[in-house]
């Protein structure tokens, strides 16, 4: 395995490559939905992945749909990438999910689900759960995942099974988003610190990733769902992440409705902190792949 690449070093790279422009601005988030309109990125796994795993694709109601299946199955995971629901996954979502199947036993599926300016919050939530319910037959019980937009997805989903009476043994997220109005008051108290996101283009994704729906309803912006009778909930965050302010509201109203909440927050980290290769990024990934794999 090589070094991990130092903490410090992180925010430095973001802010040189400008990894905030979609976010920082409303016209940046606008010019990145029309580059991503005319040029789709690839999104197929990289070519090695690790051993002893194997990768299959199909095509499920109209979405590449990959698994990553392990040598002995104990259940199943799907993992939900973010990428502000416009950007497509990235090889980093890839190496953690190849992981989770590895070293927790299971088969992970990975929906290529439609972004921005092409997919909603509604079709996402319907793809994904429908691959929730496939997966529960065909591998047993299965948790959900997601980062970022992915983690919006992941929870949303939760509860609208939850309503159909079907109770995950874990729903597990990265820095997930949670209240697309992006209202939060501690917002511009933590965005100084903040190399990644930004409110001004969050709130343009966010108009088109709600179709239809209001941006308060739960299929959109989860954290104004009601959260009793969901399962357990795993939640990894930065404070250096705009994100962090409302994962503390969700941690509250998860206590108040009696969910079982494992806040993971590491102070000084960023946003999706989990997929980079740090030191932090790393401990966190074992974090996960243990939390997924004790939930079966």
């Amino acid at each position: 395995m090589t070094p991990p690449i130092p903490d410090a070093l992180v925010p430095i790279a973001l802010r040189l490559m400008r990894a905030n422009r979609t976010f920082v601005t409303a016209e940046g988030a606008r010019r990145r939905i029309r580059e991503r309109e005319l040029r789709p990125e690839k999104y197929g796994p990289p070519e090695r992945l690790r051993s002893g795993i194997r990768v299959a694709v199909e095509l499920v109601d109209g979405w590449p749909v990959y698994t990553i299946v392990p040598r002995v199955v104990r259940g199943g995971t799907v993992y939900v990438h973010g990428g502000g629901w416009v950007n497509e996954i990235a090889p980093q979502h890839w190496h953690l999910a190849a992981r989770i199947a590895d070293e927790a036993s299971m088969v992970v599926t990975v929906p290529i689900y439609p972004l921005v300016p092409f997919g909603t919050a509604q079709q996402a939530n319907d793809g994904v759960r429908a691959l929730v319910l496939r997966s529960i037959g065909r591998h047993g019980p299965t948790s959900l995942a997601g980062d970022s937009a992915g983690g919006q997805i992941a929870l949303s989903t939760a509860l609208a099974l939850r309503d159909e009476g079907v109770v995950l043994p874990r729903t597990l997220l990265i820095s997930p988003a949670l209240d697309l109005t992006w209202s939060n008051p501690r917002i511009p108290e933590v965005q100084p610190s903040d190399p990644w996101l930004g409110t001004p283009g969050g709130r343009v994704l966010a108009e088109h990733w709600r179709g239809r729906r209001d941006l308060l309803d739960p299929a959109v912006s989860p954290l104004f769902g009601d959260l009793a009778g969901l399962g357990p909930i795993s939640v990894f965050t930065g404070t250096r992440d705009v994100l962090n302010p409302d994962v503390h509201l969700l941690a509250e109203k998860a206590a108040r409705a009696g969910v079982p909440f494992d806040l993971n927050e590491v102070a000084g980290q960023l946003h999706v902190y989990p997929l980079l290769p740090t030191r932090a990024g790393r401990a966190a990934q074992r974090q996960i792949v243990r939390s997924l794999a004790e939930a079966i």
